[in-house]
């Protein structure tokens, strides 16, 4: 862990490090949110950018979970907001303001140096799209886990559109607590029109909710959900670090194009989960992470892993979990071999490979 780590942790003289101007810095960092939401707000689809907005507008206004929206101050935020993006569309990103340096917005490493100690933590990076990300909260806590520098942030200061509550950058996983709570928030507002017998809902009954105010169930479900993100990220970890060095330039060269990234993506989360997440909910004998992580299992990742969904299945039924680990056990041979596959057809033509690649994963047999 590095020394700024371990003042999060534990105590370090911050007069040593010197005294950040926390105002100026979180100006600096939203300003930054909003030139990439500038860039790439428009590359949302409808749906996806309506849900996202309404969110950030409750984390804007300080609005308490769950609250109802007035339409009309709704749409007169979104006015102003299409222009303020209008006006900040072509500007640089901004260097971070941290005592007499001023430092690069993406060296997320170096920033958190000085900020830990602080009691502030930032994220910082792109997602597969290219669609960057930033991000400045208090933070709850630090701690070192299986090699990995893991930083929990708790309420949050500056943010964008995109709001993932779990990130892994370089050797540091981020973890944010209020990014968690709201997308879980948005999650129980589509289901609860619905109800129904769904993953989500047998999520929410493992966590107590009976019906009435979910608020208890949701922050427990939170709980679950905030070990099920470090699972996750662990996962990711050991699954870039199987796939090899030639995976991340493999999904750099093709991320162009969607038949390919999308895919390639899908790949590495089964292999990470089935490497990590599965294998330790199901021997912590966890119900309500169950439940949620299969309540996300859906679209390409769906299509993809038809099985684990036939085990989820028959573990709801009461199989004591022998088709969910088979299928868990058959997922880390399938993704390892076809991500295999992937990195050699990189290797082999570059750039050239995108058509053989977009058929070996979109083949039938890339599905498992």
């Amino acid at each position: 862990m590095t020394s700024a780590h371990r003042g999060a942790a534990g105590a370090v003289d911050r007069a040593a490090v010197g005294v950040v101007d926390r105002d100026a810095l979180v100006r600096t960092v939203q300003r930054n949110c909003h030139v990439g939401d500038a860039r790439h707000a428009t590359e949302l689809t409808l749906c996806i950018y309506l849900l996202q907005m309404r969110e950030l507008y409750r984390w804007e206004q300080g609005l308490p979970l769950g609250a109802a929206l007035r339409h009309r101050e709704v749409g007169a935020w979104l006015d102003q907001r299409e222009a303020l993006w209008d006006e900040l569309e072509g500007e640089p990103y901004a260097a971070l303001p941290l005592g007499d340096e001023a430092l690069d917005p993406f060296d997320a490493a170096a920033v958190n140096e000085r900020l830990l100690p602080q009691g502030l933590v930032y994220g910082a990076g792109r997602m597969a799209s290219g669609r960057p990300l930033f991000f400045l909260g208090e933070l709850e806590r630090a701690e070192r886990r299986e090699g990995l520098d893991v930083l929990v942030a708790a309420r949050e200061l500056a943010r964008g559109l995109a709001a993932p509550p779990g990130v892994l950058a370089g050797g540091a996983v981020l973890l944010r607590r209020e990014a968690l709570m709201r997308w879980l928030w948005e999650l129980y507002e589509v289901w609860g029109p619905r109800r129904g017998d769904s993953a989500f809902g047998a999520a929410l009954a493992a966590c107590g909710h009976a019906g009435g105010d979910p608020a208890a169930a949701l922050a427990r479900l939170a709980d679950e959900q905030m070990e099920t993100l470090w699972l996750h990220e662990l996962g990711e970890h050991r699954a870039c670090a199987a796939l090899g060095p030639d995976w991340a330039a493999l999904r750099l060269a093709t991320g162009a194009d969607r038949r390919i990234e999308l895919r390639l993506r899908a790949l590495r989360d089964h292999l990470a989960d089935c490497l990590v997440t599965l294998p330790a909910l199901c021997e912590r004998g966890a119900p309500a992470a169950i439940h949620f992580w299969f309540a996300n299992l859906e679209g390409l990742r769906l299509e993809m892993f038809p099985r684990l969904q036939a085990g989820y299945a028959a573990w709801r039924a009461g199989d004591g979990g022998r088709a969910l680990d088979a299928a868990v056990r058959a997922g880390q041979e399938h993704w390892s071999a076809l991500g295999a596959q992937a990195v050699a057809l990189y290797r082999r033509d570059g750039e050239q490979a995108r058509e053989p690649l977009a058929a070996l994963l979109t083949a039938a047999t890339a599905n498992c």
